[in-house]
C-alpha cells in the first residue's frame, strides 16, 4: 500500500515561490504515475499536473503552464510541484496522487498541504 505524505505548503505573498514535495511509501512508486490537485476554498478539487514513471512526460493545467514544474526523484521516492509567480487564485489545498496508468486516473491520495497567497 502507497502512502503519500505531502509537505512544504504554507503562506507566501503573490509573485512568489514555493516548492511541494510529496514523499512515497510502498514499492510501486518508480513505476507508478504521479499528479498533484488542489481544491481551492469552497470549489472542487482540480488537476494540476502530472508526471510519468519516468519523469519524460509531463501534462499542466493550463492555469498553472509555464509557472509550475513537476518533477520526481525516484531513488528518493519524491515527486515535487515546483510553483512561482503565485497568484492568489493559486490558493488552495494540494494533493499529491498515485496512479498505476499516465495520465490518470489516479487512485492513492496524500492528506493535503494548505498553500495560501496573499495579494
Amino acid at each position: 500500500q502507497v502512502r503519500l505524505v505531502e509537505s512544504g505548503g504554507g503562506l507566501v505573498q503573490a509573485g512568489g515561490s514555493l516548492r511541494l514535495s510529496c514523499a512515497a511509501s510502498g514499492r510501486t512508486f518508480s513505476s507508478d504515475a504521479m499528479g498533484w490537485f488542489r481544491q481551492p476554498p469552497g470549489k472542487e478539487r482540480e488537476f494540476v499536473a502530472a508526471v510519468n514513471w519516468s519523469g519524460h512526460s509531463t501534462r499542466y493545467a493550463d492555469s498553472v503552464k509555464g509557472r509550475f514544474t513537476i518533477s520526481r526523484d525516484n531513488a528518493k521516492n519524491t515527486v515535487y510541484l515546483q510553483m512561482n509567480s503565485l497568484k492568489p487564485d493559486d490558493t488552495a489545498v494540494y494533493y499529491c496522487a498515485a496512479g498505476g496508468n499516465y495520465p490518470g486516473p489516479f487512485d492513492r491520495w496524500g492528506q493535503g498541504t494548505q498553500v495560501t497567497v496573499s495579494s
